[in-house]
């Protein structure tokens, strides 16, 4: 975690946060609603089937909180699953900006790379004028 705080996260680097955060979110959640909610979740795994539904924000119903404490608990799942899908959608847009911005700089840099080669073009050719000047001067004084 502390690298993932001082160094820029990569997209792979932020998916695998992102990953293991919402595995994480699955099990801590699915466990804590079969604790807290023993009527409605007959088992661990009902209650990991009711978290991944309510992470990715599916929610087909089949399971859902009746205690007050399972409530609590689906509320901060389902805020997570939001937060989970804006991020996702955030990365995957970032990384079509930056691959927009390098073609952009990419074209930029070969337009000035271009107008550089002109230039130095015009210049050869002002150099061979300006040296048969000096010699047609030369041939005068002479």
């Amino acid at each position: 975690m502390a690298k993932f705080l001082r160094e820029p996260p990569t997209v792979r680097g932020a998916v695998a946060t992102i990953v293991v955060a919402t595995a994480t979110v699955v099990v801590v959640g699915g466990v804590l609603i079969r604790v807290l909610d023993r009527e409605e979740y007959s088992s661990v795994w009902v209650g990991m089937w009711w978290g991944i539904q309510t992470v990715t924000t599916v929610g087909y119903g089949d399971v859902t909180p009746a205690h007050w404490s399972g409530r609590l608990i689906a509320a901060v799942v389902m805020l997570y699953g939001i937060a989970f899908l804006a991020i996702v959608t955030a990365a995957i847009t970032s990384t079509f900006v930056a691959r927009a911005a390098r073609e952009r700089q990419a074209e930029h840099s070969l337009d000035e790379l271009t107008e550089l080669q002109r230039l130095e073009t015009r210049f050869d050719e002002l150099d061979l004028k300006l040296d048969r000047i000096e010699a047609a001067l030369r041939g005068r004084q002479a």
